[in-house]
């Protein structure tokens, strides 16, 4: 007792330092789950030993496990597997499994046995959707169109190898499986449907657990623990692992309240985030035997390259030819693909399953749970490059830079501007879905950036005046700079023709973005009924603002003559 005691306030303190050592890191590059793999890793029992993996502690690992997963089914929405996104997610993960049997197969050498090559075949197909779920919420991409795909394409990730698990590493027949999996699945719909039922007809049971959600009693949240607990006892019975069936409490917690229940949620966050979590992940990098890493680096680098190869590319391919996902940029495809690629939970549950099995050595495992704990921390990395930094164009910024070294600074700014641009749709877009997972209705984005517009009429106007005035200088200096004076360098002039082409091209972009944003805003603002009255007086004060500028335009080349003689 007092050795588990000792290891868990370790862990404890390991939980409450992680998210301040994320802080200090700027932008979130680093995501807290990476800091208590690593704290685990170093206090575990391969290296200092501070940490103890006591039965206890394993326990308490396996319940945040199973939060984990509850949390991730929970948010998950049934239409978005239905749908032709989770349909293609279905194929997608056919797809992979087909290559990582493919790769085993011609790779047969690398490997002393089949079981251990149809464990590293399902490891090779995972998406950590449990893992993801904590840090798509930190970024703010749960409800964009990136945090949908990846919920599409994670959840078939993370479904469809656990099955895959259940049908081939186990001991028993497959035919015998499959009745096990039919069997589980008749008993997680009937759990589901009684509820459900009884919600819709008002039942007295559930109108009291409802009553006396607050308080001493928390009812709801017993009965989701006891949801969850069932559930997981009962998969662990019939021999499945146990991710199975917290995955299917949280599908079928979602159906009994399919609106959602804020306080609920609360409470689980609390307890899932707030204390068993991060003692699955301390536990989980506990598990790493970094000297066995060491030893094997080949072996690391080239598993998670796989993992690109086998998951990341058919899932890029596959949002590139769906018809309701090419207009997404390629970058955000890139992004949602390599999200996708993040592995850890299912890898931890296979080479389990193997290492048990005496089908696969520690060391090989170690290093497969350490590639798949360096995928929390690269995938996630790459996707917010992917993400934000695409948005400011930086390749072509670095082509801009080498014509033009001069100019670092402006092209720098102008690229980031542009960022800046395309950032404000996805506010808008991010705050209709808030509003609509609160309000229970659906609100274009248009309508929530028209709104945020109206409360600031003074900078729309100076933004519409600031692009108009871009464009206007930059045909005067263009023109300007056709009648340059003969005697200037030929090398200065065609510099000043370079740069003013680039601030040309980006004005133009600029403008043409503002100009597609402001016609939807307007269309919104019809759908609105927006008072004719209010939008002259918005219109009449970009017209002010934009006169003022334009004569600050005019007086601008008199003082360039004041300043410079020759000019």
């Amino acid at each position: 007792m007092p050795v588990d005691l000792i290891s868990l306030a370790i862990i404890a303190l390991v939980a409450a330092a992680c998210p301040i050592l994320a802080k200090l890191i700027p932008g979130k590059l680093v995501p807290e789950t990476v800091f208590l793999l690593i704290a685990g890793a170093v206090l575990g029992p391969n290296l200092v030993g501070a940490i103890e993996l006591t039965e206890s502690v394993g326990l308490l690992s396996d319940l945040g496990l199973a939060f984990l997963f509850l949390l991730a089914g929970y948010e998950i929405n049934p239409k978005s597997l239905t749908g032709s996104q989770g349909k293609r997610g279905l194929a997608t993960w056919a797809v992979s499994i087909v290559l990582a049997f493919l790769f085993v197969h011609f790779a047969g050498r690398l490997f002393d046995n089949e079981l251990e090559s149809v464990a590293v075949a399902i490891a090779l197909t995972t998406t950590a959707l449990g893992t993801l779920m904590p840090i798509l919420k930190e970024r703010e991409l749960m409800g964009t169109r990136v945090g949908e795909s990846v919920l599409a394409y994670g959840t078939w990730g993370e479904l469809c190898p656990v099955l895959a698990m259940a049908l081939l590493l186990s001991t028993r027949a497959e035919w015998k499986t499959i009745l096990i999996l039919l069997a589980f699945a008749a008993l997680c719909v009937l759990v589901a449907v009684v509820p459900a039922k009884a919600k819709k007809a008002g039942h007295k049971l559930f109108n009291f657990l409802t009553a006396n959600a607050e308080g001493t009693s928390q009812t709801m949240m017993r009965v989701t623990v006891l949801l969850l607990v069932g559930l997981v006892a009962l998969s662990a019975a019939f021999d499945l692992d146990i991710v199975l069936g917290a995955f299917a409490s949280g599908f079928v917690l979602r159906y009994i309240i399919p609106e959602g229940d804020h306080a609920l949620e609360h409470k689980l966050d609390g307890v899932a985030y707030g204390f068993l979590i991060p003692i699955f992940f301390v536990v989980s990098g506990a598990k790493i035997d970094l000297l066995a890493v060491f030893q094997q680096p080949a072996l690391l680098v080239g598993f998670i390259v796989l993992l690109l190869l086998i998951r990341a590319v058919p899932i890029f391919a596959a949002l590139s030819t769906g018809k309701d996902t090419r207009d997404i940029s390629s970058h955000n495809r890139l992004t949602i693909a390599l999200y996708c690629t993040t592995a850890l939970p299912i890898i931890v549950a296979v080479t389990s399953v193997a290492v048990s099995a005496g089908a696969m050595p520690q060391e090989t495992a170690s290093v497969l749970v350490a590639a798949g704990a360096i995928t929390v921390f690269l995938m996630p990395l790459l996707g917010s490059l992917t993400y934000r930094v695409a948005d400011a164009k930086p390749i072509e910024a670095v082509r801009e830079i080498a014509r033009n070294p001069r100019d670092i600074g402006d092209i720098l700014r102008e690229h980031w501007e542009l960022e800046r641009l395309l950032a404000r749709q996805e506010a808008a877009a991010r705050l209709a879905a808030r509003r609509d997972r609160h309000e229970g209705r659906e609100t274009p984005w248009e309508d929530i950036a028209f709104g945020l517009q109206r409360s600031s009429a003074r900078k729309r106007a100076l933004d519409e005046a600031l692009d108009l005035a871009a464009q206007e200088m930059s045909a005067k200096k263009a023109a300007a700079g056709e009648s340059v004076n003969e005697h200037v360098a030929p090398l200065a002039e065609r510099r000043l023709q370079q740069r003013e082409e680039r601030r040309r091209r980006m004005a133009e972009r600029a403008v043409r973005e503002y100009h597609r944003r402001m016609k939807e805003m307007g269309n919104a603002a019809e759908r609105m009924g927006i008072d004719r009255e209010e939008a002259r007086r918005m219109f009449e004060g970009a017209r002010d603002a934009r006169a003022s500028l334009l004569r600050e335009l005019h007086e601008e080349p008199r003082r360039d003559e004041e300043e410079d003689p020759r000019a």
